[in-house]
This record gives C-alpha cells, sequence and structure tokens, in this order.
C-alpha cells in the first residue's frame, strides 16, 4: 500500500473525523476518499459480520456450488493480478 504523508495544516483538518470525507483536486475533481481508522475499522466487522453469519442452509448452498478455486489457486492468481499491476498491465 502506498502512503502519503500528511503536513501539520492538512492533518488538523483530518483529525478528529468521526466519517469519510472526500478528497479533491484544485479543480474539484475527486481524487479519493480519507476514512478515519475507527470507521474503518467499524465498516470492515460490520461487512465481516455479514459475510459469515450464514444460515445453515445458506453454507450448505455454497458448499455444494461447483467451480470456484482451490485456496493455492487463489493465491497464485492475486500473485500474478498483484505482479500485472506493478507493471502497469
Amino acid at each position: 500500500m502506498s502512503k502519503i504523508v500528511l503536513d501539520a495544516e492538512l492533518r488538523s483538518k483530518l483529525n478528529g473525523l468521526t466519517q469519510e470525507m472526500e478528497v479533491c483536486d484544485e479543480n474539484g475533481a475527486v481524487v479519493g476518499y480519507f476514512m478515519p481508522p475507527d470507521l474503518r475499522l467499524e465498516l470492515m466487522n460490520a461487512w465481516l459480520n455479514r459475510e459469515f453469519d450464514k444460515h445453515p442452509e445458506e453454507l450448505e448452498q455454497a458448499r455444494a456450488e461447483q467451480g470456484g478455486m482451490t485456496t493455492a489457486e487463489a493465491i497464485a492468481y492475486l500473485e500474478d493480478f498483484a505482479r500485472r499491476r506493478r507493471n502497469g498491465q
């Protein structure tokens, strides 16, 4: 993951936020979003709870689905994807 070091002025604008903030360039074009760590953790936990709090019937249905990848295949796919992304492909 890349990192941006904030100067004191920008850091003071972002400290204490409790919600997501849109980050724009000088022309008003959105370049990204800033999310405070607590909110990021809260959203990640909500997603994980929803994703893994399945009913037994849903779990059985998911296990019965055909296709997909083994863990080794998924790791190889993601490593290849990351390599291609780093190389601008």
